[in-house]
């Protein structure tokens, strides 16, 4: 073994220990937010998530799940763990990736010189070390998600097409593109990322092959480009699609069984595949049979998807989008239930729908054939209204893509037409600029905080640390808030690793301007090509940098060549080993070192239980066999994992509002999962089935209020009386917007829906109007619950659902914890509380029922959810306390402001508006210095604000007028509780330090 190689592989691993003892040790211990409870519980249960699914991440998470030993607490850690090692194993060969082109650049295809030992091995090391700690990668790192194994799969091939450079010449060498392309295979069924690194990979195959010339590369970047296509268009969706034509032909027209053409078709692959590589080995037609060899191998690869299929027949309790046959499992793979996104020509956000044509049809078993029960829409737009390179587009013209639109370009109002150059501005500020650059600059220049920014200088922004660029660009940066600047997530590495970086690459491109471009085109494609590919609405609901840690990769690799044009550099003025090791040292401290101590406080998930706990609180708000409505991933997933791997409250029904407008979860509803039972869903499966009452119309025929049963089965009824005539169609409605609800108050008392104490309480009739034109399918089916269920199964919405979901139904909810229950007893919706309260329920829940993860620990870092999570309890402690001083419970009512007091401390979750009340009531209660401490903390916060506020310039201010009001309001109303409790030299007191701080008479 050379000295060289030895190296290479100590310091490797030594590398590869550093990354996994990093990430071991900050991993979240349970569940986190997001996809994360999805992805666990599908390993751990083997259970289908959302298209295109993870089938290959399901069975290794399967595996690492069996190391709990059936603790099921320990399930989540395990994937967790997965995640952190193959995290740490992309950095081995991030590592080996940097001492390869180093190598190759300094001596070529040559030994190199004991001399350039060292430094090779620091440039690795140096540029190994730096992404182990980068923002993103990190990130991804320390919870089960698909990230950090995607990356290890680009990390191997772009390693493994660099090992076959070494031997390209030798008779075996084609083993290594063997190997990639089922690397390749196999990485699909973790995430498509990695195809990205294709035409890297190819121009590393044409310069190590060809004579070079540009039609050569040009050649070369199409071919490469085609490939990737053909894996993503042709391998992954086509040879289903074309599966499916075989199956619909032996099935509907030579009448064999269901599943006979899939059959067929897969022995022919197979047959063809098995025959062509025979024949070409035994030919000697070394091309083709390497050719076939790879497509076998991904096709191989690719077969991890057959889990899903049979995962799904087997009618799991998550089982998404039922993909239990063929033509689901298209749809499935093609992501069909998000919608497509124009790439080269479409819509503008505003254009008008002129037509629906009718497009591929959509089938379903019935009576041993495939029946066609729809055709998808193909929305035809507005010539003048659609444009090449679209990136301002919206499918519903959606208020919030609107709003984005409008802020990131010159346009007044959402009428006006956009030019080609407004769609290039959009395209260059907010996808290139704020969807890329800015989380580029994250890693490698520095963070502001980890609140979601949209365009102000406040939120999300990148920032350097030094002063005089942060605040050209975002104003002075001195007068945010302190809440602000002593966020966990404000880094600053004063451009360090991007310095070290540019450095890097302009040396690579001087000494290996080969492999200088395959970089850059890695760089490209796993970057700037995504924005492209994605093609990004505003408001996205949470930050994207994760797609990215590709084209953070390849910078990386730069910063560990940054070491070697430093060291090319010094040693013309100082001896070759000192300048070595002063330029090894110094950037493992000005680089690694800076990322490190920067980002260790916001990456350290260690002691972290806040969306465990947080699911189990929404569970336990519910009585038993209760159905609770939720809409997001935050309010969904952790709910899941803590039903399917933990077995907690496997009673209830949580039905996600997003996926009740489909007939593949309305079925599975019916269906009873563990201890819960069937919803009681009366319309018949044919009713809802696909392209079947997707929209129903509320009309204003019957103005007066219809039992909604008789609704329901008006809008049921395929009678020609019960349709609206709509151009050539018939489309469902409803005669009435105004709907009742006889209550049986004895069935509402014994069933436990309402308290004997609260029985005088109870409504004969539930009456609310529906104030809109049409409702979906989703909100079809909560009305035809409400009309079954006899309030036989409790109901209830989780807090965090919009008011868009309620049906205008928040008069009769009643507050119960971390859910809202439908109860028959009207109550006031105006204002900004909504729902009564059961003190008794509701007291037990808070005060004895929840835990809530750690969250007053000051040693956990929490992030921006967890933070609105914690906020989010502040309004509900507040609301118990002041309900239960109206009742004379003072003794009560102490307890649960001290415990929200204690639970949510201004370090951890910053007071906010909520703190008024909390405030408001301690005064009540007598303890009026607790209430000063509190506002006296508030309002040095809220100065802070204003201040920082008035310090901008009218543009930067333009963005953040709702967190001025929002401030202003703050400050208000603080006076006004001050007032109202006649506090007059308090409120002196606080309207001096506003006016004193402010320097202007605010009050």
């Amino acid at each position: 073994m050379s000295q060289f190689r030895k190296f290479n592989l100590i310091f490797g691993w030594i590398a590869f220990l550093i990354a996994a003892v990093v990430y071991i040790l900050t991993i979240e211990p349970t569940v986190s937010f997001w996809d994360c409870g999805e992805f666990i519980t599908s390993s751990y249960k083997l259970e289908v998530g959302h298209p295109p699914g993870a089938p290959f991440f399901m069975l290794l998470g399967r595996i690492f799940t069996l190391f709990s030993f059936g603790n099921v607490e320990l399930v989540p850690k395990t994937v967790n763990i997965m995640s952190a090692l193959a995290s740490a194993f992309t950095i081995l060969f991030l590592f080996w990736t940097i001492t390869h082109l180093a190598k190759r650049a300094l001596a070529g295809y040559n030994e190199i010189s004991r001399d350039q030992i060292l430094p090779v091995i620091a440039s690795g090391l140096v540029g190994a070390l730096a992404f182990t700690f980068t923002d993103s990668f990190w990130f991804s790192a320390t919870e089960g998600e698909v990230y950090g194994l995607s990356s290890l799969f680009t990390a191997i091939v772009f390693w493994a097409i660099l090992r076959w450079e070494n031997i390209a010449d030798e008779k075996h060498a084609n083993r290594w593109l063997i190997f990639i392309a089922y690397m390749m295979g196999l990485s699909i069924g973790v995430h498509l990322l990695n195809l990205l690194a294709i035409p890297a990979m190819a121009l590393i195959y044409y310069f190590r092959k060809y004579k070079v010339s540009t039609s050569g590369i040009i050649y070369t970047a199409i071919i490469s480009i085609v490939a990737l296509l053909f894996i993503m268009y042709g391998v992954v969706q086509g040879s289903v699609k074309l599966a499916s034509s075989f199956e619909l032909f032996f099935v509907n027209t030579l009448g064999l069984p269901f599943n006979s053409g899939a059959i067929f078709y897969l022995i022919l692959i197979a047959g063809l595949l098995i025959y062509g590589i025979y024949y070409t080995y035994k030919k000697q037609k070394v091309v083709f049979n390497t050719i076939l060899t790879i497509f076998a191998v991904i096709l191989i690869g690719y077969s991890s998807f057959a889990l899903i299929l049979i995962r799904s027949v087997a009618d799991p309790p998550m089982n998404q989008n039922s993909p239990d046959e063929l033509f689901s499992f298209q749809s499935y793979l093609n992501r069909e239930q998000y919608g497509q996104h124009p790439l080269l020509f479409g819509q503008y956000f505003n254009a008008e729908v002129q037509n629906n044509e009718q497009g591929d049809a959509v089938y379903a078993k019935e009576d041993g054939e495939y029946v066609i029960i729809d055709h998808k829409i193909e929305r035809q737009y507005d010539p003048e209204y659609t444009t090449f390179f679209p990136r301002m587009y919206s499918r519903r013209g959606t208020p919030d893509h609107v709003k984005g639109y409008l802020q990131w370009t010159g346009l007044e109002s959402r009428k006006e037409k956009p030019t080609f150059a407004d769609n290039l501005e959009f395209f260059f500020r907010y996808q290139v600029n704020h969807m890329y650059i800015r989380y580029f600059m994250w890693n490698f220049a520095g963070r502001q905080n980890d609140i979601q920014g949209h365009g102000g200088p406040m939120k999300g922004n990148w920032i350097s640390g030094i002063p005089f660029i942060d605040n050209a660009r975002l104003g002075d940066q001195s007068k945010l808030p302190d809440y602000l600047k002593d966020n966990e997530a404000r880094n600053t590495y004063y451009f360090f690793p991007f310095i070290l970086g540019l450095i890097g690459l302009y040396f690579h491109f001087k000494a290996d301007n080969k492999n200088a471009w395959v970089v850059l085109l890695l760089f490209f494609f796993t970057g700037l090509a995504i924005v492209l590919y994605l093609n990004q609405t505003p408001f996205q609901p949470r930050e994207r940098d994760y797609a990215y840690a590709g084209s953070f990769y390849a910078f990386s690799i730069w910063i560990g060549f940054g070491v070697l044009g430093i060291h090319n550099w010094l040693k013309q003025h100082i001896h070759p080993k000192a300048s070595i090791i002063t330029t090894l040292v110094a950037s493992l401290v000005l680089v690694p070192g800076i990322l490190a101590s920067e980002n260790w406080d916001d990456h350290d998930r260690s002691g972290r239980y806040t969306a465990r706990e947080f699911a189990k609180n929404y569970l336990k708000s519910c009585e038993e066999q209760g159905i609770i409505f939720t809409n997001g991933d935050n309010d969904t997933f952790p709910l899941w994992y803590v039903q399917e791997v933990e077995g907690f409250r496997t009673d209830l029904k949580v039905m996600n509002l997003s996926y009740l407008r489909t007939d593949w979860y309305i079925n599975q509803m019916r269906q009873k999962t563990y201890e819960a039972e069937p919803v009681p869903f009366s319309i018949d499966s044919s009713k809802y089935e696909t392209g079947n009452r997707s929209i129903i119309y509320l009309q204003n025929r019957v103005n007066r209020y219809v039992d909604v049963r008789q609704v329901i089965d008006f809008i049921a009824s395929d009678k020609n009386r019960t349709k609206l005539r709509r151009g050539a169609n018939q489309v469902n409605y409803s005669p009435t917007k105004k709907f009742k609800l006889p209550v049986d108050s004895a069935q509402a008392i014994n069933t436990g829906t309402v308290s004997k104490g609260d029985a005088g309480e109870i409504v004969d009739t539930m009456r609310w109007k529906v104030d809109k034109s049409y409702i979906d399918k989703s909100e079809m089916m909560k009305l035809d619950l409400l009309a079954n269920n006899n309030w036989e199964r409790p109901l209830y919405f989780a807090i965090t659902v919009g008011p868009s979901a309620y049906l205008n139904l928040k008069k009769y909810f009643q507050l119960d914890g971390m859910t809202y229950r439908i109860v028959p007893i009207e109550t006031s919706a105006d204002g900004r509380d909504i729902g009564r309260i059961d003190t008794d329920v509701m007291y037990n829940n808070l005060m004895n029922e929840f835990n809530y993860g750690g969250i007053s620990n000051e040693d956990v870092y929490l992030d921006e959810n967890n933070r609105r999570m914690a906020m989010n309890l502040k309004n509900n402690f507040s609301r118990l306390a002041g309900k239960l001083i109206e009742e004379g419970k003072e003794e009560k009512a102490m307890k649960v402001l001290d415990k929200i007091t204690n639970l949510t401390p201004h370090e951890q979750v910053a007071y906010n508006y909520s703190n008024l009340f909390i405030a408001d009531n301690y005064i009540k209660l007598g303890a009026v210095e607790k209430a000063k401490d509190m506002l006296r903390t508030l309002a040095d916060k809220n100065m802070q604000q204003i201040r920082y506020f008035n310090s901008l310039s009218s543009n930067q201010l333009e963005q953040l007028k709702r967190d001025r009001r929002r401030a202003f309001a703050v400050a208000k109303n603080l006076i006004t509780i001050l007032q109202r409790n006649n506090l007059t030299e308090f409120k002196n007191e606080i309207t001096t330090l506003y006016n004193q701080t402010l320097n202007t008479k605010l009050f």
